[in-house]
């Protein structure tokens, strides 16, 4: 069972583009919480730093993790691997730090089986509109049109996974979307009265996926 002492999971999924990552910087940034570093097969993007931003391995390296069992959770996104190694997110549990995840909702099925014994909260990103999410992907460093409109075909399929998560927030403004998860945290971790309106979520898939 958790203890007092332990951390705390927290999961942050969304179909790419949506904001998960800059979400989880702001909210290690303002409240202390630790990124989990995920390994990746993909290549570096511009401005991405080895070792902060993702552990850039080979094919051939991932695959040994994998093996190894060194994985907590790891899943083929866009044709490259991503995966969390299972050693660092224990041993800051154990000492009390909060662990935020920037996966995807293979990698949240996979840590929800595990069924650890730390309190874990999910959270799933959404954007406000197809349209304002496919200028987002349109107007990333890549500036590939192809790259945007395969990304918004999986969107179709990544957004009926909504339903797994604790949490549904749409990312519409970033300081208020930041609000919102932090307010749901807080709530969980203090036994709080939460502000959340599942019938609104509802209602958004819907016109997302119509």
């Amino acid at each position: 069972m958790p203890t007092s002492n332990d951390g705390i999971m927290i999961i942050l999924s969304s179909p790419s583009g949506a904001g998960k990552t800059t979400l989880v910087n702001l909210l290690a940034k303002k409240n202390n919480y630790e990124i989990s570093i995920s390994h990746t097969t993909r290549k570096p993007r511009p401005k991405e730093i080895i070792g902060k931003d993702y552990h850039f391995v080979s094919d051939h390296e991932f695959k040994r993790l994998i093996n190894n069992e060194e994985f907590l959770e790891y899943a083929k996104v866009f044709n490259n691997y991503y995966g969390t190694s299972r050693t660092p997110v224990i041993d800051k549990l154990n000492k009390g730090k909060n662990i935020l995840f920037d996966i995807d909702w293979q990698g949240a099925d996979q840590i929800k089986n595990k069924q650890l014994d730390f309190k874990l909260i999910t959270f799933f990103i959404l954007p406000p509109s197809k349209e304002i999410l496919y200028d987002r992907l349109s107007n990333r460093d890549m500036k590939d049109k192809l790259i945007a409109e395969e990304r918004m075909k999986q969107f179709g399929r990544d957004v009926l996974h909504w339903i797994n998560y604790n949490y549904v927030v749409i990312n519409d403004d970033l300081e208020s979307c930041y609000n919102k998860i932090n307010n749901l945290i807080n709530a969980e971790m203090n036994d709080g009265s939460k502000d959340y309106d599942s019938e609104y979520i509802r209602k958004h898939v819907e016109n997302l996926t119509s």
